[in-house]
């Protein structure tokens, strides 16, 4: 027992001694990690230049405008103006002579039939024929019967109606025939199925060789595509903004330079749940461009007055999908502003829609001053 303690009293005593040999006593902040450096980044949007005199400022100017509200949206056949081609003779198709997309004129044919509601319909008619023929001669017997008073009067009527009887068949099944689609006088078992107007197939259902009933789904749908419909989303926001007949500029995407006319016809009473919108369609004259499919931008005016500003469209920068201009600022820097611009304007001037007020200096040629700054 003696032993034992007098170890321990030993170990003791010479642990601060193996400390300070080990490089002195413990820190208590050896293990923490070292104090963070502050570095100050300056104006990402501030750009120094040696001699800003190269580049010759201009002053934005205000410019008077009524508000106005862009949408987009799709050019769509005029459901007046489309017309289903219908046959009323069923069959199987042994010619097509027009395709989806193709222009036909009206009375066009556009495919032929072979159908075996003719070969029931021509005997029809020719039983029809033979019966009014029976009945013509035996109206003539009695009317001669009946002038030697050899007949009632009441047999002179009853074949009077039978003759009558017969003409009206006789119509009827002639008019069937030619509803079919052929002529009485010149049977046959093809029926030409023509263009009801004239106009663009937008819509094509059968094939060669493929089956055809009567009244069951239509072989083509014919548009007249000189007008059109242009359906857009007007959010539920923006529709104090429109209203029915109110004049749109229609611009499409394949010809952005030019500009259509048209008119509002309908706005939907029912929102799209899911965009909380409605869909505002315009009537436009076609004047041979657009097809249906086509994407536009329609233009609403409307009669609430705005300021805008208005810069040379050369102080407009166009980075990374966004406008941008450059404004002076002081000790030789130049400040780069992002802008909404608007439309095109004469003497080569470009709208500013927000991020630019009237008065202030932008630099005349964005792009050169640009160029400068990549370079540096």
């Amino acid at each position: 027992m003696i032993c034992k303690r007098f170890y321990g009293t030993i170990l003791f005593l010479a642990t601060p001694f193996l400390l300070e040999a080990c490089g002195g006593a413990a820190d208590s902040n050896a293990g923490a990690p070292p104090p963070a450096k502050v570095v100050e980044v300056g104006d990402l949007s501030l750009f120094h230049v040696d001699h800003p005199e190269q580049y010759p400022l201009s002053t934005a100017v205000k410019r008077e405008a009524v508000s106005q509200l862009v949408v987009t949206g799709t050019v769509n056949p005029d459901i007046a103006r489309t017309v289903p081609v219908i046959t009323l003779a069923s069959g199987r198709v042994v010619d097509i002579r027009a395709r989806l997309g193709d222009t036909v004129k009206k009375g066009q044919v556009l495919l032929r039939i072979r159908s075996d509601d003719i070969s029931g319909g021509y005997s029809d008619y020719r039983k029809a024929v033979a019966d009014e023929l029976y009945a013509r001669q035996q109206l003539d017997r009695a009317k001669e019967l009946y002038e030697h008073g050899a007949i009632a009067k009441s047999a002179l009527e009853a074949a009077q109606d039978t003759e009558n009887d017969a003409k009206v068949t006789l119509d009827t099944t002639t008019e069937h025939l030619k509803l079919l689609g052929n002529d009485p006088d010149h049977p046959s078992g093809i029926v030409d199925i023509a263009a009801p107007i004239s106009g663009v197939i937008t819509d094509q259902e059968v094939v060669s060789g493929s089956s055809v009933q009567s009244y069951s789904a239509n072989p083509f749908t014919i548009s007249d595509l000189s007008y059109v419909w242009v359906i857009c989303d007007v959010y539920e926001n923006d529709l104090p903004s429109v209203h029915v007949g109110q004049m749109v500029d229609v611009r499409l995407d394949a010809y952005p330079d030019r500009v259509l006319k048209g008119t509002i016809s309908n706005i939907s009473e029912i929102l799209d749940p899911t965009i909380r919108a409605a869909k505002v369609r315009i009537e436009v004259a076609n004047p041979g461009l657009m097809r249906v499919g086509m994407f536009v931008k329609a233009t609403f005016y409307g009669l609430k007055k705005e300021t805008h500003t208005a810069v040379p469209a050369s102080a407009i920068l166009h980075l990374r999908d966004r406008d941008w201009v450059f404004v002076p600022a002081p000790d030789q820097k130049f400040r780069r502003l992002e802008v909404r611009s608007g439309d095109q304007l004469p003497n080569k001037q470009q709208e500013i829609l927000s991020g630019l007020e009237p008065g202030q200096q932008v630099v005349t040629n964005a792009l050169s001053l640009q160029n400068a700054i990549d370079n540096e």
